[in-house]
C-alpha cells in the first residue's frame, strides 16, 4: 500500500452493512483488537495499516445519522469531536454505492461538523452488476473531498483510498438550514449537549436527507437490469408470507448449528472426551504429588479452579461460542441479520423490544451466559437491560431444556401447554412492564435492508478469531473467578447451609419434597443440573405430575447459573446484577407456587 507522509489517524465512519469491517480488516491486515469505547459497552476496533504505512485505524460502530439516538451514535459522534482535536485525523466515510443517498447524509453532518474527509464507494462490484452508476469526477468536486471507489472484501481500491487520504477536505455544507434546526445541528454535532427532541430531530433529517437526495439525483444513474433469483429471495425474505417459513428455517439452522452441534455434540465431545478422560485424569494424577490437600481441592477438588472452572469456560462455553460467533459473523456478512430483525419486530415488541433482540433471545437456547454477551448488538442499554432480564428470567439453555422436554415427555399434554403458556405470559409481562419501568430511550427500529450475498470465508475466519480472542481474554477469567468463590462458599459451609435454608420455602410454597432444595442451590452453580436431578427425582416417582409441572416452571424461571451472574456484572455492573438476582429469585418461587395452585384448584 502506498505510504502516507503524516501517518493520520483514520477513522471509519459509515452506516450499517456497507463494509466498513472489511475495509478494516483490509487496511490491518486482520490484525485488530476489540474493546469497549471507554463508559460504554460498545465495541471498537482499533489497528494499524499493514506495510510501511504506521497509521492507527479506528473502527466505529455503523450509524444512520451523527445526530445520537442510541448507545452506537453517541459513541461514533463522541469519536468524531475527539477526532476534531486531533491535527492529522481523517475521516475515512464508507458509504454503499448502491444505496449512496443514505451515505450522504453523513457526509453532510461531516461537512457541519467541519472535519476533513475522504469518501470510499464500497461494494462498487455489486453496484456494477445492479446497474448503478456514479459521476465520480462530479460527485468529488460538489463535495469538495476525494471520491474513490473499492470492494473491501477483495481488497480492490483500499491502496488508492488510503493514499486520498493525504488529500482529504472538509466537504463543502451546500445545506442552508432554518434558524432552529441550525442550532439543533450545532448542539447536537458539535457540542453534543442537544435535548432529546424528536420533533426537532424529525425536521432537521428531513432538511438534510433532501439535499442528500438531490446530490444523489444528479450523480448517479440506474441503468436497468433483469431480475436475478438473489433478488426475488431477498424480496422473499421479508414478504409478509413467504418472510415466515424462511425465518423459521432460518431460526431452526441457529438452534441447530449453535444449540444442537456446539452446545450438544461438540459439548459432549470436547467435555467428556478430551477433559473428561484425557486432561482432568492427567491433572487429578499430577496433584497428587501436592502434600497439602487444601491446595489440592483448590485446584483439582469437586469445585477445583483447573477440573471445573476451565472445564466449564473452555470444554463447556466455548464450543457454543465458536459456534454463535461463526453464524452470527454468517448473518451479517449474507445481509439477512437485518432481515431477521424486521420479520421478528412484532413479537418482539409484545416484550417491550424491538426485532434487534430476537438473537440474544435463540441464542439464549444454546447458552444463556453467551446470549448476554450478544446483548452487546442491541442498540441502547435499555433494550440490553431488558434482554438480559428476560434471558435470566425465561430463557431455558439447551442442556436445561433437553432434560426439560424429557420430562415433559412423561406427562399430559396439557401439562406442556401450561408450561409454554406459563413462560409467554411471564417474557410479555415482565418485558412490558420492565420496559415501563427502566429508564432509557429504546432505539427507533429504523433498518436498511443490504443485498443478500454469499458470505466470504476470509471475513467469517477473521471475524471469528477476532471475536474468539475477546472471549478469552475478558470472559473466561470470570468463570474461573465464579469457581474460586464456590470453592470457598463449600470449603466454609455455606453450601449445607444455604440447603437447609431452602428447605422451608421448597416444600412450603412449591409443595416439593425437601431433596428438591438441594436441586435448586446446584442449579445456580450449574443450572442443567438441577434440571437433572429433578429429572432423577421424576422418574423415582419422587415427584407427581403437579410437582412436576411446578419444579419444570421454577427451575426455567430460576437464575441461569453463577456464570451468567458474573457476565452480568461485567455487562451492567454489579448492583444491575444484584437487582436481577434479587427480582428473579423470588419470582421464580412465587410463579411456581401460582402454578401448584391453580393446578390442584383444577383437579389435576
Amino acid at each position: 500500500m502506498a505510504a502516507v507522509a503524516n501517518a493520520p489517524l483514520l477513522l471509519l465512519v459509515g452506516n450499517p452493512n456497507v463494509g466498513k469491517s472489511a475495509l478494516f480488516n483490509a487496511l490491518t491486515g486482520g490484525r485488530a483488537t476489540v474493546s469497549n469505547y471507554p463508559g460504554t459497552t460498545v465495541e471498537v476496533a482499533r489497528g494499524r495499516v499493514a506495510g510501511e504505512n504506521g497509521s492507527r485505524v479506528i473502527d466505529t460502530p455503523g450509524v444512520r445519522s451523527l445526530v445520537a439516538s442510541s448507545d452506537d451514535e453517541a459513541v461514533t459522534r463522541d469519536a468524531l469531536r475527539t477526532l476534531a482535536a486531533d491535527k492529522d485525523g481523517v475521516v475515512v466515510q464508507v458509504a454503499d454505492m448502491k444505496t449512496l443517498r443514505r451515505g450522504l447524509l453523513l457526509t453532510l453532518q461531516l461537512a457541519q461538523m467541519e472535519l476533513p474527509t475522504v469518501l470510499g464507494l464500497n461494494m462498487a462490484d455489486e453496484a456494477q452488476a445492479a446497474g448503478v452508476l456514479v459521476d465520480l469526477p462530479g460527485l468529488s468536486e460538489a463535495l469538495g473531498v476525494p471520491v474513490r471507489t473499492t470492494v473491501a472484501v477483495q481488497g480492490h481500491g483500499v491502496a488508492e483510498l488510503l493514499a486520498a487520504t493525504s488529500e482529504a477536505r472538509v466537504p463543502k455544507n451546500h445545506v442552508a438550514l432554518p434558524a432552529a434546526s441550525a442550532a439543533f445541528a450545532r448542539a447536537s454535532l458539535v457540542d453534543g449537549d442537544a435535548p432529546h427532541d424528536n420533533e426537532a430531530s424529525a425536521r432537521y433529517h428531513e432538511h438534510l436527507q433532501a439535499h442528500a437526495d438531490a446530490l444523489a439525483a444528479r450523480f448517479v444513474t440506474k441503468a436497468d437490469a433483469r431480475r436475478r433469483l438473489g433478488g426475488r429471495i431477498a424480496r422473499w425474505t421479508t414478504h409478509p408470507v413467504a418472510g415466515w417459513p424462511l425465518l423459521a428455517l432460518v431460526l431452526w439452522a441457529v438452534y441447530q448449528i449453535v444449540g444442537v452441534f456446539g452446545a450438544g455434540t461438540m459439548v459432549d465431545l470436547i467435555e467428556e472426551g478430551l477433559f473428561g478422560k484425557i486432561i482432568n485424569p492427567w491433572l487429578v494424577a499430577m496433584f497428587t504429588h501436592v502434600p497439602f490437600a487444601l491446595v489440592r481441592d483448590f485446584f483439582v477438588g469437586p469445585y477445583g479452579l483447573l477440573t471445573v472452572g476451565l472445564t466449564y469456560g473452555l470444554a463447556i462455553v466455548l464450543p457454543i461460542v465458536l459456534t454463535f460467533f461463526f453464524v452470527f459473523a454468517i448473518l451479517e456478512d449474507s445481509g439477512y441479520l437485518p432481515r431477521l430483525a424486521v420479520m421478528s419486530d412484532r413479537l418482539m415488541r409484545l416484550m417491550g423490544l424491538n426485532g434487534r433482540a430476537v438473537l440474544p433471545m435463540v441464542l439464549g437456547l444454546g447458552c444463556d451466559t453467551m446470549a448476554t454477551l450478544t446483548t452487546r448488538t442491541l442498540p441502547s442499554r435499555k433494550e440490553r437491560l431488558l434482554t438480559t432480564l428476560l434471558l435470566a428470567l425465561a430463557i431455558p439453555c439447551s442442556a436445561q431444556l433437553g432434560v426439560i422436554l424429557g420430562m415433559l415427555a412423561t406427562l399430559p399434554a396439557a401439562a406442556t401447554a401450561a408450561w409454554l403458556a406459563t413462560l409467554l405470559l411471564v417474557m410479555i409481562g415482565v418485558g412490558r412492564l420492565a420496559a415501563r419501568l427502566l429508564p432509557g430511550q429504546g432505539s427507533t427500529f429504523v433498518v436498511e435492508l443490504p443485498p443478500l450475498r454469499w458470505p466470504r470465508p476470509s471475513n467469517l475466519l477473521i471475524k471469528t478469531v477476532s471475536r474468539l480472542e475477546w472471549y478469552l481474554k475478558e470472559a473466561l477469567p470470570l468463570f474461573l473467578v465464579g469457581t474460586a468463590l464456590l470453592f470457598v462458599l463449600d470449603r466454609v459451609g455455606a453450601r449445607g447451609v444455604l440447603t437447609r435454608l431452602g428447605e422451608p420455602l421448597v416444600t412450603g410454597l412449591l409443595g416439593l419434597p425437601p431433596q428438591a432444595s438441594e436441586a435448586f442451590l446446584i442449579g445456580f452453580l450449574r443450572r442443567d443440573f438441577a434440571a437433572t436431578r429433578l429429572f432423577d427425582m421424576s422418574r423415582g416417582r419422587m415427584l407427581d405430575d403437579v410437582q412436576t409441572l411446578v419444579a419444570m416452571v421454577t427451575i426455567t424461571l430460576f437464575m441461569p447459573c453463577i456464570a451468567n451472574v458474573f457476565i452480568i456484572v461485567k455487562e451492567h455492573g454489579a448492583r444491575t446484577a444484584a437487582a436481577v438476582a434479587a427480582f428473579v429469585f423470588p419470582f421464580a418461587f412465587l410463579v411456581g407456587g401460582l402454578v401448584r395452585v391453580l393446578a390442584r384448584a383444577a383437579g389435576w
